[in-house]
């Protein structure tokens, strides 16, 4: 096949059109593109990228065009360019080169040198294996064409030190005011002005490793192939697997995450003696062409010896940028969990409990999260997606480990899961990401030590981690998820409800630990539309008498009332839940106290009648509101469903105003549906109330503006214990325990010294 010396330039008009087109489509499907980059999408020239997949060869180029406006030249194979055709025309006319002209060099260097990008996939070809590495820890792939491992690439890096060197060439001629050459390049390359090249060739040239990690991997059928096999008939098997794993990418929700390294300059890998020797060769080179020429066709002694250390330098610069490319992989659960049983299994370990699974999966992203060379996936980061692993009900993990099942990988039976034979077979190239997809995740994130070193640890850490240590975890995670939630929750859209707010106070969760501990603690529970601010000053009070106290955090509140809208009132108890548990780590004798809502989830815990509660204290439980329109809510809150089903608005009053006591910790929007889960705790309490055995107190103020007092004689009446105490605390106001109107906390103190000495530390059970 023979092409023209010169090559196509970029129709940019088509180019752009090509960008819209791609966006329109990007919108359609499932798979959510997320570009991890600062200043490299700019600053770069070259760009590299890992290839799991076809279509991600087209995507680079058009996200970076979204980013800078820059447009981007690629590569692709020469069998797109056999023949005239429309594919073969329009990618000449969008900056699609072929892998084998004889000028490709000189023509990618000609257009970096004019501000355009490149872009390369130094593996050069698909990695479905995702094996980057031999068992001695040196960077290869698997060939197609030949059967065997081989080196990747080195033509990013012959590009760049070549570029670099003409660039140098061009310095030269300055230098030596050779007006004639300057002109002549100034007129190949298309430069407006001679200021044009210069600064072109004061520019360093930079090579952008990046690397693209899908997430997850399905191999389950799809409408693509389905679709396909209408139309075309007896697919090969190569067909149909790439049909099969990309059209999940493409159709289901996949996460598609590009993460750009440091950026590599040729020149810093070069020797001194390198840089002499450039010097002397560069006013002996004209054109772009002698300079990639050097290493098979020198003109003398210098030139020759250039270019066999231009061929050194490159195999150094193709190891640097390999590394980066492989070390910034979207770290995942499923990484880290097909590290573990491959581990496993290399160390004869044939199960492992369910347990022992779940701890050391968290144990081990707890500790890399403190890695900052270590790219976590965002489900990593956001404790929402993560944090009940422990408990054994984590979504993603039950996502892979059925796919595992089905792949006939895994077994489970009782408390266990098997590791089977078909874990550790040999597959064909085109097989294993259906046959083993375990495998592809493990391959995928081995070069990066630190995960691998980290699993180990924390399996070998699960089965005898300090209780406490969790604790801290907990607690760490709790204070990260309400950092998730204001970032959700601080986009325009929600401007309209948040930006009338007025709390100010600090939401976040406390867990104060005193210097001298009495040995018990105390569990604090905020209400509705508040925050832990509203029982900070509580809490630190408590801790002044030696109590260890933990202030939970209800989700949804503390960052914006459109949060609170999402959340249940099963999501409110879940919260509380998580800070007994933790509290449990500290010691065995806890009270529990909550204030409105949080004194009906503390009696909703206390129902479950846990040996460590010896106390709880419920003040202003909301059951009798004095607004009669709290009536109404279940009817608004229909009518809001029925309307939000029926069209995108959201409901006909989403939101009531409220009228706050204290507008710096409590919301000034009520969402209506934060209503309706109330109702439906009150409504639970019929249920739980009966079930309470341990002493409880429960407090309320004679003229509470909100709630009314029978509601206090309600719930002492439902109560069956004999260890129950009511005290009316006379007040106007509802947030009595935040303000310790007529001396509310000592009432509490009583209490909980009455029940300190009922439930001495030798009757915990």
């Amino acid at each position: 096949m023979s092409y023209s010396n010169d090559w196509s330039d970029i129709d940019t008009r088509l180019y752009k059109r090509s960008v819209k087109a791609f966006s329109t489509v990007k919108n359609m499907l499932s798979v959510k593109m997320k570009l991890h980059a600062d200043t490299q999408v700019s600053q770069g020239d070259i760009f590299l990228f890992n290839h799991f997949s076809r279509f991600e060869t087209f995507i680079p180029q058009f996200l970076i065009f979204e980013k800078t406006g820059a447009y981007s030249c690629a590569i692709a194979s020469s069998e797109f360019f056999k023949e005239d055709t429309v594919l073969s025309r329009y990618l000449k006319t969008v900056g699609v080169f072929p892998h084998n002209h004889p000028r490709l060099f000189p023509l990618l260097a000609a257009q970096v040198l004019r501000g355009r990008k490149v872009i390369i996939f130094p593996e050069g070809g698909m990695v479905k294996d995702r094996r980057v590495m031999d068992n001695q820890g040196h960077y290869n792939i698997y060939s197609r064409i030949t059967g065997e491992r081989r080196k990747q690439h080195t033509g990013a890096a012959v590009l760049a030190q070549g570029i670099e060197a003409f660039k140098a060439t061009i310095r030269n001629a300055y230098t030596a005011r050779n007006h004639a050459q300057l002109l002549r390049w100034k007129e190949e390359l298309e430069f407006d002005s001679l200021d044009e090249l210069l600064l072109s060739a004061l520019k360093p040239t930079l090579i952008i490793p990046a690397n693209i990690t899908f997430y997850p991997i399905r191999s389950a059928d799809n409408m693509l192939l389905t679709g396909v096999e209408l139309f075309a008939k007896n697919l090969s098997f190569r067909q149909t697997e790439e049909l099969l794993v990309e059209g999940n990418i493409l159709l289901k929700n996949t996460d598609m995450d590009i993460r750009m390294g440091k950026p590599i300059d040729p020149y810093e890998v070069w020797h001194w003696w390198n840089r002499y020797l450039l010097e002397l060769v560069a006013s002996q080179l004209t054109s772009l062409d002698e300079v990639f020429s050097l290493h098979l066709a020198p003109k003398n002694w210098q030139q020759k010896l250039l270019g066999a250390y231009f061929k050194k330098s490159a195999d150094a610069t193709r190891d640097q940028y390999m590394k980066e490319i492989y070390t910034h992989v979207t770290v995942n659960l499923s990484h880290l969990a097909a590290t573990l049983i491959m581990y496993c299994l290399e160390n004869g370990q044939q199960y492992i409990t369910h347990q022992a699974f779940f701890n050391s999966l968290y144990i081990a992203v707890k500790r890399i999260q403190g890695n900052i060379h270590i790219n976590l996936h965002r489900s990593l980061l956001n404790p929402h997606e993560y944090s009940d692993l422990t408990s054994g009900t984590n979504k993603r993990f039950e996502q892979f480990i059925c796919v595992a099942k089905h792949a006939g990988l895994i077994s489970e039976q009782e408390c266990c899961y098997y590791f089977l034979p078909k874990l550790l077979q040999e597959f064909h190239f085109d097989n294993i990401r259906i046959e083993n997809p375990i495998a592809v995740y493990n391959n995928e994130v081995r070069p990066i030590t630190a995960v691998r070193e980290a699993i180990i640890d924390a399996l070998n850490d699960c089965d005898k981690i300090n209780p406490q240590q969790l604790a801290i975890w907990y607690f760490h995670d709790e204070c990260l998820d309400l950092g998730w939630e204001q970032h959700a929750y601080r986009k325009p859209r929600f401007d309209d409800i948040n930006s009338q707010e007025t709390a100010t106070a600090d939401p976040a969760p406390f867990f104060l630990q005193p210097t001298k501990a009495n040995g018990m603690g105390v569990l604090l529970i905020h209400g509705l539309l508040a925050s832990p601010a509203e029982l900070r000053n509580y809490g630190e009070y408590l801790l002044q008498q030696g109590y260890t106290v933990l202030g939970v955090r209800l989700r949804g509140h503390g960052s914006s009332p459109y949060a609170l809208r999402e959340q249940t009132h099963e999501d409110w108890y879940a919260s509380v839940v998580r800070g007994f548990t933790m509290l449990k780590a500290y010691t065995q004798r806890i009270f529990v106290t909550g204030f409105s809502t949080g004194g009906a989830l503390a009696l909703k815990l206390a129902s479950e009648n846990h040996p460590e509660i010896i106390g709880t204290t419920a003040i202003a439980i909301p059951i009798k509101f004095t607004n009669p329109a709290f009536m109404l809510v279940f009817l608004l809150h229909s009518t809001n469903r029925l309307v939000d089903w029926v069209s995108t608005y959201e409901g006909i009053k989403p939101f009531i105003e409220n009228d706050q006591e204290h507008p710096l910790i409590n919301y000034r929007h009520v969402p209506v549906k934060a209503l309706y889960e109330l109702s439906q705790l009150i409504h639970e309490m019929a249920d739980f109330l009966p079930l309470c055995t341990r002493p409880i107190l429960i407090m309320h103020s004679d003229n509470d503006p909100v709630v009314k007092v029978k509601s206090a004689y309600k719930v002492i009446d439902a109560i069956t214990t004999a260890s129950k105490q009511l005290k009316i605390i006379h007040s106007t106001q509802h947030g009595i325990l935040l303000e310790n109107i007529d001396k509310s906390w000592d009432v509490i103190d009583e209490f909980m010294v009455n029940c300190a000495n009922k439930f001495a530390p030798t009757q915990i059970h």
